[in-house]
């Protein structure tokens, strides 16, 4: 539960009106680590709080960024007493164990901490983020997390009679143990594939998919027909694409399964995305934004009305990137709706609407519903065709703020697009303010980090880097660890292409210029593009050039 002391520190500098961290004091889930969620507020900071923590309770900030706490000593107590205690252990020597804390209030700390590891205990105060950082590399056993899985059935579907085969007890584990292996790995998503003469489970970590189990075929039908009966869906209909929703409490956690089901030539697939809420990370300062990248979209979304677009693939962050927008704009003076295909992530005081075609709620008419629902900031998950995009715009040019996402390669692309739909230029440049393309690399693991020596000038060079700088970088790479699953990489970091519409970029639009013209023109203003901003991230040893390669084009001047 989230602790008064916490609140009175809060209270006395101003960062979170007492009015956000209600819904945080009322939470009584002792499986939650409730206090971690402030670092949800942008303009909550994280390491001025810990040192106020660690003065008023007279011990010492110990920063931990950058540590490298080894993983037996990690070990040393259960995860459940690491959430018990809010205490990680990080360090041992011969005079006893050093536990890093964010929260130093819990009466008898020291004592039970000396109780439960039988030796002499020392206590300092981190920050939240640092403390979290380490806390993630605990991992439980899938025999924990077994044990914790809730099936969570919701209201509106309570009444409703579900169709059952005869499953065996052995199938629902099985399909239970999947779902929590692919918690523990944090996986995006869980391809469910049969073949010929196998039947394969995939799971998407960082990006990649990768093979985790190739169960007996004779168990295919009983195991899709279970995960079909989880997600609500029609178990005799085989022969037409379904699609439904898991809801379960793992670990204490809520994680919602949207589920895909899809007739192949052996058998149904089935995909399943995971959307964990406490992977949304609202914080644009914490998005990988260069400064200037940070300066110029804040300027932009906080306009009083115009248009905010975000592109890039599927799976490229685009959800993140504007949710972390939505969280910024969101202000109680503010009346903010969103229009989703479907709704991911709830986000108090947002009014979030989910398409629903057969009722004929798309995302035209949600639009326009909005606009006699007195809007100050609209989200349309996706400008698909000519009409959302024309009340898009409308919307944008009578005084609203609409942030979009398209799927185009880069930002000027993104321009002729709109105008290759057939919106006018003219209403293009009225309403558009900025363009934000963006692309996911996988970062090297830090725990297995090393430096990369077939890395050459000549390739370096080969990819955009100035002969100068190629010849003074070093390259690094994962050699593989039990940390990142031998891949070399673990988590992923976005590189960003930020276009705002200057006077010079509208002009070009409106004499009908290419796709490059506009490029270079917004390079000449100080524009980086996705491959510049993938050698950034190269040269500060975040990713690798392989990835660097695999998601951004090379930029070639004419």
């Amino acid at each position: 539960m989230f602790r008064k002391e916490f609140v009175e520190i809060i209270s006395q500098t101003g960062m979170v009106p007492l009015s956000d961290l209600r819904p945080l004091i009322q939470n009584k889930n002792p499986a939650e680590i409730t206090e971690l969620k402030l670092m949800a507020f942008s303009f909550f900071d994280d390491i001025k709080f810990a040192k106020q923590v660690a003065e008023k309770s007279k011990m010492t900030y110990l920063d931990l960024t950058d540590a490298k706490v080894e993983d037996k000593i990690l070990q040393i107590i259960k995860k459940t007493d690491v959430i018990k205690f809010r205490a990680l252990p990080i360090q041992r020597s011969s005079e006893g164990i050093t536990f890093a804390v964010y929260d130093p209030s819990i009466n008898d700390l020291k004592k039970d901490l000396q109780t439960l590891v039988q030796q002499n205990v020392e206590i300092v105060v981190t920050n939240m983020d640092a403390w979290k950082k380490i806390y993630e590399r605990i991992t439980e056993s899938i025999d924990e997390i077994l044990l914790t899985i809730q099936e969570v059935t919701p209201e509106a579907e309570k009444d409703e009679k579900i169709e059952e085969e005869d499953i065996s007890e052995d199938v629902v584990t099985f399909v239970n143990k999947v779902l929590a292996e692919s918690f523990l790995r944090k996986a995006s998503d869980i391809h469910i594939e049969p073949y010929e003469k196998v039947f394969r489970i995939r799971f998407r970590v960082d990006g990649t998919l990768v093979e985790m189990h190739e169960p007996p075929k004779n168990i295919m039908l009983p195991l899709i027909s279970r995960i079909k009966i989880m997600a609500q869906m029609d178990i005799s209909e085989k022969r037409k694409p379904q699609d439904g929703r898991i809801k379960l409490k793992i670990a204490g956690k809520s994680i919602d399964y949207r589920v895909s089901s899809l007739p192949t030539l052996f058998g149904e697939k089935i995909v399943m995305r995971l959307l964990d809420p406490d992977n949304l990370q609202l914080d644009m300062t914490k998005l990988g934004l260069a400064e200037s990248q940070f300066k110029i979209i804040r300027e932009n979304i906080h306009q009083p009305f115009g248009m905010c677009l975000v592109t890039g693939p599927t799976g490229s962050g685009k959800t993140t990137t504007l949710y972390s927008a939505l969280a910024d704009l969101n202000r109680p003076t503010k009346n903010l709706s969103t229009v989703e295909d479907p709704v991911e992530f709830n986000i108090e005081g947002i009014n979030q609407v989910n398409i629903r075609k057969e009722a004929g709620l798309t995302f035209a008419a949600a639009l326009k519903a909005f606009l006699r629902q007195d809007p100050d900031i609209i989200m349309v998950g996706e400008i698909r065709d000519l009409e959302v995009g024309e009340i898009a715009i409308e919307a944008a040019l009578t005084g609203h703020m609409v942030l979009s996402t398209l799927h185009t390669n880069d930002a000027p692309s993104t321009v002729t697009r709109l105008l290759n739909m057939g919106i006018e230029p003219f209403l293009v440049t009225g309403a558009l303010n900025i363009v934000v393309a963006q692309r996911l690399c996988r970062r090297i693991c830090t725990d297995c980090k090393v430096l990369d020596e077939t890395v050459g000038v000549e390739a370096l060079i080969g990819v955009g880097l100035a002969v100068a700088s190629a010849k003074n970088l070093k390259a690094y790479k994962g050699k593989g660890c039990k940390n990142c699953n031998n891949t070399g990489y673990k988590g992923r970091v976005a590189i960003y292409e930020v276009m705002s519409m200057s006077p010079k970029i509208k002009n070009l639009v409106l004499k009908d210029g290419s796709a490059d013209e506009i490029k270079m023109q917004a390079i000449r203003e100080g524009m980086k593009t996705l491959r510049m901003s993938a050698l950034g991230k190269f040269a500060q040893g975040i990713t690798t050039l392989e990835e660097v390669v695999a998601n951004s084009s090379p930029d070639k001047f004419s």
